[in-house]
């Protein structure tokens, strides 16, 4: 039982890392803009495609990014739910 524990817990520890270091991308207006980001949730860049860069109407632009860092952000969250669904057998584990 101790190993199955111990094992568990390399497993987890590995999947943590994995999710740390995942690269993810979320994207809005056809993909004119982007958002990657890393599994933990830092954002790593932004790439807007000029023809959504319209000085006369920023409020578009900005709801436009808001919905790439939400979706980014979404598939973030749906990898790391699957990785650690695989280590901890679909176990509900709290603060995981």
């Amino acid at each position: 039982m101790m190993q199955q524990l111990q094992k568990m817990q390399q497993e987890m520890a590995k999947a943590q890392d994995e999710i740390q270091h995942a690269v993810v991308e979320g994207a809005a207006a056809g993909g004119a803009v982007k958002v990657t980001m890393s599994g933990d949730f830092k954002v790593t860049k932004i790439a807007l495609d000029k023809t959504v860069v319209d000085p006369d109407d920023v409020e578009t632009l900005e709801d436009v990014i808001v919905a790439a860092l939400n979706d980014a952000r979404a598939k973030a969250e749906e990898f790391s739910a699957k990785r650690m669904s695989a280590v901890t057998g679909g176990l509900k584990i709290p603060g995981m």
